[in-house]
């Protein structure tokens, strides 16, 4: 067997296990006990960014509290008081908000309550995106972060550890890596795990996760040209910490990636490149459904 063998069957034994650890809600819970997700992000530019992540990840965890900028926050509120024509409610209703609308002020006493928080998507780069990450980084170490966009540009990297995962393209690694040597590519050092995104996606174990024999990487290949739409990897960002709020920080990472290009995959079979972000959002589901009870 070729290295490149050995490496590809030593991939598939992990998103395998991966599916065996996964876990999912169980008939007999009840509300809040299959994970409460906050999510943080959006902004003026990049408004849709955060929605892609909300609504993927309230088909997945019991709750899922959004805070965002006062213009996001304020079209959310104004359909909950029934402020919005009867329309405008319904189109809202439908394809817009899955999630519980929370002021800043109001992000201390969510972020203890969330089993994860993900930080960043549509998220400017700036002072305010710095110091609120940053902060919060600070204050809650023990808490289960994914880290997307907008925040991982502007985070202190020494503030990363093994309870953060960190969703970055190459480029942003490229920033972190400027930052600190230890988010190198080449010799990956850092105690998060790294999910680098790309036609094919990598994922860095981090030191921290020696215990478990993992290998320093695996490459987990897929997707098509439909991929490259915007609004995918806020889905992949939202699916993860959605998995991670009542899983593993390894079984969350590699089950999203798997089935964020599965779901490519059977979507290019069905109209090509044709698709978009909210399509990936419909199919996600039912490839993870279908996925786990064909892998378990």
């Amino acid at each position: 067997m070729s290295k490149d063998q050995e490496q590809t069957a030593q991939t598939q034994q992990i998103i395998e296990q991966s599916f065996r650890d996964l876990k999912i809600a169980e008939k007999d819970s009840h509300k809040g006990q299959n994970g409460k997700l906050l999510i943080i992000g959006g902004s003026q530019l990049f408004h849709a960014a955060s929605k892609w992540s909300l609504d993927i990840a309230s088909k997945i965890v019991d709750m899922v509290f959004y805070s965002s900028v006062p213009s996001n926050n304020c079209l959310i509120s104004m359909w909950q008081k029934g402020e919005l024509d009867q329309q405008l409610n319904q189109e809202a209703k439908k394809n817009f908000w899955q999630g519980i609308v929370i002021s800043r002020k109001q992000i201390k006493n969510y972020t203890e309550e969330a089993d994860c928080v993900l930080l960043g998507p549509g998220m400017e780069r700036g002072t305010y995106t710095a110091r609120l990450s940053n902060r919060l980084l600070k204050k809650y170490p023990e808490k289960k972060w994914v880290i997307d966009a907008g925040a991982l540009q502007m985070i202190n990297p020494n503030l990363l550890n093994a309870n953060c995962v960190i969703t970055p393209h190459q480029r942003e690694l490229e920033v972190l890596k400027k930052k600190d040597l230890r988010f190198s590519q080449e010799n990956y050092q850092a105690s998060s795990i790294c999910l680098l995104k790309g036609p094919n996606d990598q994922i860095f174990f981090g030191q921290d996760f020696k215990q478990l024999a993992l290998p320093r990487s695996i490459v987990l290949k897929g997707g098509n040209a439909g991929m490259t739409k915007g609004g995918t990897g806020d889905v992949l960002a939202g699916l993860l910490a959605a998995l991670y709020c009542k899983n593993s920080a390894v079984v969350s990472t590699v089950i999203a990636s798997y089935i964020n290009k599965k779901t490519g995959d059977y979507l290019f079979d069905s109209v090509g490149p044709h698709f978009n972000a909210s399509d990936l959002v419909d199919n996600i589901p039912k490839i993870l459904w279908v996925s786990k009870k064909q892998k378990t």
